[in-house]
């Protein structure tokens, strides 16, 4: 008897927070992994990376219509079974790619909102999806004349209407800070390292006073299957960063399933029916959700690995079941909970040393992203972080503890200036 062929995935840029986790899926799951990137990026790939490749697919990301073209060709000539988007920025490309080739994915029409804030706010508001008033603009002028003509009262938050780690958003509490935050909004035209073009505009939006969370969610022909709502801690002041999360969320179960029925109108209403979607919301002073934003794509943050630890569940194993068309499985095999704290320095300058990484029985991983002699952020946006750790244990209630009291044990110094 022939021995079954093994199905093929294509994923799109593979050197990214979740790629790893992909590429190791795809293995668990008997598919060879495809990666379509630029040459010159592949040949900084990791080995551990590498090492569960295939074949590539070198294309220029910078122009999607050529890109389409390329890898379609590429898709049929190789035979490929499924599109695994693992960059945010490249959702909308994977949609078209899946509708060309005729296999799962998102509804490639609307797309763009998948990835776009803009055109993801004007789709909310067109469903009726509970989410905060939104105004976009070209420039700082503009966008305060149309905040003030939508009755938009402060605080406002100001993002960019394409960016991700909380890059470039703001909360500004009077009309005078409104120009410097859509200065910092602003984005380039582009998306390095692929110089994927962006939308330029810059957002002003109701803020929403209260706790935050995100829905870990995938779909599989349009069927909504909620994992875990994740509970996020942040900075507070002008700029937001995020500071930690704790899986699962500590939630009644009235509000929790209004919390996922608020996810569910918002990934329908971007047209996601195939793969994984990021939801990330808040509940109001009157205990209503909120939606600010859905990715089309993997969480980052390790929420893939916090759900695992706390459930059992392998998100990166039901993404790729997803777009190969198959049931995912989501059953959870664990009733436990995990957390994660990152390590920020207290402002920007040069790391000097890291002492006291914790250890004990709820550490599951602790790791530092830089070392002595890196130029370090402060906590303005996810990019500025020094290292993470990773707890496991009974509660949500205990993780949360356990991950507080051990990064309270951390120190950081930073190098002292003269």
């Amino acid at each position: 008897m022939p021995a079954t062929p093994r199905r093929k995935v294509l994923l799109l840029e593979a050197d990214v927070a979740a790629g790893g986790d992909l590429l190791a899926a795809a293995a668990a799951l008997g598919a060879d992994a495809y990666v379509a990137t630029r040459a010159d990026l592949y040949a900084r790939y990791r080995p551990e990376l590498t090492g569960r490749i295939a074949g590539t697919a070198f294309t220029d990301f910078a122009d999607p219509e050529a890109a389409l073209a390329d890898l379609t060709a590429f898709g049929r000539r190789t035979g490929i079974d499924g599109i695994v988007p693992c960059w945010e920025f490249l959702t909308p490309l994977a949609a078209h790619l899946a509708a060309a080739l005729g296999l799962p994915g998102h509804l490639p029409g609307t797309a763009p909102a998948g990835r776009n804030k803009r055109l993801m706010a004007k789709a909310f508001a067109a469903h009726g999806v509970p989410a905060p008033r939104t105004v976009s603009a070209p420039d700082p002028d503009t966008l305060a004349r149309r905040a003030d003509a939508a009755g938009l009262g402060y605080p406002l938050v100001v993002k960019p209407a394409e960016e991700a780690a909380s890059i470039g958003v703001s909360v500004v509490t009077a009309p005078g800070e409104l120009p410097a935050a859509a200065r910092r909004a602003r984005t380039g035209p582009r998306k390095l390292p692929h110089g994927i073009p962006l939308d330029t505009a810059v957002l002003a939006q109701e803020y929403v006073a209260g706790p935050e969370f995100s829905v870990e969610t995938v779909l599989t022909d349009g069927a909504v299957h909620h994992l875990a709502v994740t509970e996020k801690f942040t900075t507070g002041g002008a700029r937001r960063a995020e500071l930690g999360h704790t899986v699962p969320a500590a939630l009644p179960p009235d509000t929790r399933a209004a919390v996922y029925g608020a996810a569910t109108a918002a990934v329908t209403a971007l047209g996601l029916r195939n793969g994984l979607a990021h939801t990330e919301l808040k509940l109001d002073p009157a205990g209503r959700p909120v939606v600010l934003e859905v990715g089309a794509r993997p969480p980052g943050d390790h929420i893939m690995r916090l759900v695992r630890e706390a459930l059992g569940i392998d998100m990166a194993r039901a993404h790729l079941q997803a777009v190969l068309g198959d049931r995912p499985d989501v059953t959870p095999r664990r009733d436990a909970a995990a957390a994660i704290r990152f390590l920020t320095a207290p402002e920007a300058g040069t790391l000097r040393w890291v002492g006291l990484l914790p250890r004990g029985p709820h550490i599951v991983e602790t790791a530092l992203t830089k070392l002595p002699g890196d130029a370090v952020g402060g906590p303005d946006d996810n990019l500025s972080r020094i290292g993470h750790i990773m707890v496991r244990a009974a509660s949500p209630a205990e993780a949360s503890a356990a991950a507080d009291a051990a990064l309270a044990s951390v120190a950081v110094e930073l190098a002292t200036r003269w």
